[in-house]
């Protein structure tokens, strides 16, 4: 324990977390549901893609530039396009076009709002700040980027003679689309509200965890919990929105006719 009363852990603690993973791995295997070597695989690349962004940040943490910065946050949001792509099998017309620029506008906007107007600290780019609570916002908006995009896709194509005949009676593209349009931004929405309404009662949130155990006082660990759990739901709102308005449009011609791949 240092003299600000954290506890640091060391490479034998580790040792000891990670055996825990080993645990789950041999179930695993006892049970013979044949994904120990993904999981096994998962668990090293955690670690290892961690130690490279610890080691990253305290090089970013004592440059105190921008360029560095703003290189983290295109590299945040470059893999988090690839991890969404590498969910989704079939893809929407568009997908990296209309999920980017969701992500983009989703993320990008909450983050500024946030770090300004909310946190407003100073400089702008500081990485103390700017980094992980970009990472939230991007890391959570990632899943309901990937729930959007792929309910949107088999909303559509479930509901293509529906949206047919719709088209058929004279209904618009939009209002053709529309239950399916509600249905794929329910479900980009409900698990970030599902997580909203266990807070404090079934779990604790991880960042307010963090900050408490780093020392911080257990009320102000929860005003920062509240906050950056509203910009996310914000920021995954947004961004499933003008998934599912951008993908709609993507399925359909300039003469409003149904175009399915």
């Amino acid at each position: 324990m240092d003299n600000q009363g954290l506890v640091n852990l060391g490479i034998l603690d580790l040792v000891v977390a990670y055996s825990l993973v080993l645990l789950a791995i041999g179930l695993a295997k006892l049970k013979r549901i044949g994904q120990e070597g993904q999981m096994l695989w998962a668990s090293l690349r955690m670690v290892f893609q961690l130690l490279a962004v610890g080691y990253l940040l305290h090089f970013i943490f004592a440059v105190q530039h921008p360029l560095p910065v703003l290189a983290i946050l295109l590299v945040m949001g470059g893999f988090s396009m690839q991890v969404i792509g590498a969910r989704i099998k079939r893809k929407m017309p568009r997908f990296y076009q209309v999920v980017g620029t969701a992500l983009l506008i989703g993320c990008g906007g909450v983050t500024f709002v946030f770090c300004s107007l909310v946190v407003h600290y100073s400089p702008w780019y500081d990485p103390r700040y700017l980094i992980p609570l970009a990472g939230m916002i991007i890391g959570n908006s990632m899943n309901g980027a990937s729930l959007a995009a792929e309910r949107l896709g088999a909303e559509m194509r479930e509901r293509r003679e529906e949206i047919e005949t719709a088209l058929c009676l004279g209904a618009s593209a939009r209002q053709a689309a529309k239950p399916a349009l509600r249905n794929a931004f329910r479900a980009a929405i409900m698990p970030t509200a599902n997580t909203m309404a266990a807070m404090g009662i079934v779990s604790l949130p991880g960042m307010m965890t963090g900050q408490i155990l780093s020392g911080t006082e257990p009320m102000v660990a929860v005003r920062y919990q509240v906050a950056i759990m509203c910009a996310i739901t914000g920021a995954v709102a947004i961004t499933a929105y003008l998934i599912v308005l951008q993908g709609y449009r993507s399925y359909f011609t300039k003469a409003q006719q149904l175009e399915m791949q």
